[in-house]
């Protein structure tokens, strides 16, 4: 299956009106934002779990990474409430489940097999840090060489200087309205934008962002 794998292409999605998938697991599904292979594929996708569903125990050989946006998810490592960060190394391997049903924005098999840390950030708990401009916050969430996940919020009228992303960019909007000079960009908006893309973003009303940076497969594109 292949879904939005051009990583040369500007992507943006609004999540909520893609349908909801079913996944091999009875009470899993899917909304696939990007997807490259069958069962086992690099992919992003929102992944709902309806109360008392499950998925077998199984490895990532390429990693995961999870950002719970509603309930409980649990698996071997313990309860994670919404708002809670999880980042599976290569070769690592869980049994997922959730009691009560969750949503959880989740990205596989992307991670450099040589990044061996495994991280759990409470981002409710989490300090926030001071951005490069005034108005901007940010919390720090896994860094591998140039690839760095972050929350970042955003006050009313922020606006940030133009600039390109090594290795590309993509932005989850948590909360508010994210914008730049190509659009304005509600909550549950996913984007993706390519190796070297140039944008200047600014929030008029306020927002707060997940930001994945320089994890883009640099090789596969065009020089810009």
């Amino acid at each position: 299956m292949i879904i939005n794998a051009d990583f040369s292409k500007r992507v943006v999605i609004q999540s909520a009106n893609l349908p909801w998938a079913p996944s091999p697991s009875i009470g899993v599904e899917r909304r696939m934002l990007e997807r490259d292979g069958a069962e086992a594929a690099r992919a992003t996708s929102i992944v709902r779990y309806a109360a008392g569903s499950s998925f077998p125990c199984h490895r990532h050989e390429l990693g995961e990474e999870i950002l719970v946006l509603e309930g409980v998810f649990s698996d071997e490592s313990g309860d994670h409430d919404a708002g809670t960060y999880l980042k599976s190394a290569p070769g690592s391997m869980h049994t997922p489940r959730s009691s009560q049903g969750c949503m959880l924005f989740v990205k596989l098999r992307h991670l450099d097999t040589r990044d061996r840390q495994s991280v759990i950030v409470d981002t409710r708990k989490s300090n926030w840090l001071p951005g490069l401009v005034p108005g901007l916050m940010v919390m720090p969430l896994s860094s591998f060489e140039t690839q760095h996940t972050a929350l970042v919020k955003w006050a009313p009228g922020t606006c940030f200087s133009a600039h390109r992303h090594f290795g590309g960019e993509e932005i989850l909007v948590l909360e508010g309205v994210f914008e730049d000079e190509y659009g304005r960009y509600p909550e549950g908006t996913w984007m993706r934008s390519p190796h070297l893309s140039l944008h200047q973003p600014f929030s008029r009303e306020g927002c707060t962002i997940l930001v994945k940076t320089g994890h883009l497969p640099v090789e596969e594109m065009p020089s810009v």
